[in-house]
């Protein structure tokens, strides 16, 4: 309702000259205009949470985490990598299904996780220059992921519908990369000012108001029922597991460049800045890659997104190969941003058309936890001391190998199941439906239609009603 209304007089009642009274707006529309949706709230959680972990990365870039990762540290990292994730590999699929059934649980997942990294936070800046800064650092890094596993559970809970979900994973994929910018420079301010002890001090008070923010999310549980027969065969289903192993080869090869990258150019005879341009352009890489993935979906069907993003990989990693120092890590590390963002965004719509009969938040939660231990193994193998180059060419072998094995097996599967699904055929099924229910309903108007004139006939009502007392006695 507009709060002065100035129309022109177009209807009765109106005063002379052409002008209303003024009329008063409703308490209620005004109260409205403050209310957020559940994916408003969920956003604002999500930038808070990925603004802090970019202070963390920030405080740690010149502290021994980093500083030391040249040599005798690559054994300290992998001892930690195995001693923080493995429980929670294992831990998580077993807890999983019960937090989907219990209420709140993937919200209080959140809240936890963003006050359990303040209070490592917290631990860290008392331990910056101490051995302990690896545990605690790591530790953050299991948060993180358990974290990313309940907001991609929550995510379908605060959409209107499955139409929404590409969507909405693209505006938090492009929200984190934002955020990473902002939340890097205060915290870059901070450490000038006060070393990583202050940068630390930020983001434990931004996890804190992230934990607040949290508590605001949808209180209805993910999952109301226990896996059925149908969720699970459709979540076996050849085109979904072809999806899964591509996107989580995809991820491990995320895992692998990071930890290769963040030793390689991070030694003493290597600029600093050269770290710093790699990672820039590995945020702007996602950025884009976010931004395109609804378009491409539009456009394309999403096994040819998914095979997109690989061979994108398998190009840019030749590239880099013949490239070599930090500008072939920059062509790398751009192209697997945007390869690992869109094709998370196709291996979502293939989940979402594919098995419509599952529980999108069990779902992803349960192979999102699947991608983030291939992420750790990745990144294991990546502490390997090698050269860049032939890490490189272990990227091209990978991606290769995915993009085949994939294009191959989703092109049979599709061919032998008959469910070749293009923009254009949903186009012309949507259109066939369409057709299909205008006949329906024609035929139901003639019906009605010829039943009217029957009954104006002479004694047709008599009939008609005879007619469906016998209708009624067969049956």
């Amino acid at each position: 309702m507009r709060p002065y209304d100035v129309a022109v007089s177009e209807s009765k009642g109106s005063e002379p000259g052409g002008w209303r009274p003024l009329t008063r707006t409703r308490p209620e529309a005004a109260a409205d205009a403050f209310v957020l949706s559940p994916f408003s709230r969920l956003a604002r959680t999500h930038a808070l949470s990925t603004g802090a972990d970019a202070m963390v990365a920030t405080a740690l870039a010149g502290t021994i985490f980093f500083a030391g990762a040249t040599s005798e540290a690559r054994g300290k990292v992998l001892l930690y990598l195995v001693l923080t994730m493995a429980p929670f590999a294992v831990v998580a699929p077993l807890i999983g299904p019960a937090l989907d059934r219990a209420r709140s649980g993937r919200r209080w997942m959140i809240v936890g996780s963003a006050l359990l990294r303040a209070f490592l936070c917290f631990l860290m800046i008392g331990d910056v220059n101490s051995i302990l800064l690896f545990p605690e650092a790591f530790a953050v890094l299991v948060m993180q992921k358990g974290y990313q596993v309940a907001r991609n559970a929550v995510v379908p809970s605060t959409v209107r519908s499955d139409a929404e979900l590409v969507e909405a994973n693209s505006k938090l994929s492009l929200l984190s990369g934002i955020a990473g910018f902002v939340g890097a420079a205060p915290a870059a301010l901070l450490y000038r000012l006060g070393g990583a002890e202050w940068a630390l001090a930020g983001a434990m008070i931004t996890f804190v108001v992230a934990a607040l923010f949290g508590t605001k999310l949808p209180k209805e549980p993910v999952a109301r029922q226990p896996v059925d027969a149908a969720e699970r065969a459709e979540l076996r289903s050849v085109g979904v597991l072809l999806a899964a192993s591509a996107m989580g080869l995809l991820r491990g090869i995320v895992g692998f460049l990071t930890v290769l990258l963040a030793f390689d150019f991070r030694g003493d005879d290597v600029p600093g800045w050269h770290f710093a341009v790699v990672v820039a352009v590995s945020v702007i890489g996602s950025l884009v890659g976010a931004a395109v993935a609804p378009p491409l979906r539009r456009a394309w069907s999403e096994e040819r997104m998914l095979t997109a993003a690989l061979v994108l990989t398998v190009v840019a990693a030749l590239a880099a190969t013949a490239l070599g120092g930090v500008e072939g890590a920059a062509v790398l590390a751009a192209a697997v941003g945007i390869a690992a963002t869109a094709g998370k965004s196709a291996f979502d719509s293939i989940v979402q058309r594919d098995a419509p009969d599952a529980n999108r938040g069990r779902s992803f939660a349960r192979f999102e936890t699947r991608f983030q231990v291939i992420w750790v193994v990745g990144a294991m193998i990546g502490l390997i001391r090698m050269p860049v180059t032939v890490g490189f060419l272990i990227v091209v072998l990978t991606a290769g190998f995915a993009a085949f094995s994939y294009g191959i097996g989703s092109l049979a599967w599709r061919h032998r199941s008959g469910t070749q699904v293009t923009p254009a055929t949903e186009r012309a099924a949507a259109i066939d439906s369409r057709m299909n229910g205008m006949q329906l309903a024609a035929r139901q108007g003639f019906a009605r239609s010829a039943g009217a004139v029957r009954r104006r006939l002479p004694g047709g009502a008599e009939r008609s009603r005879r007619r469906e007392v016998r209708d009624r006695t067969r049956s």
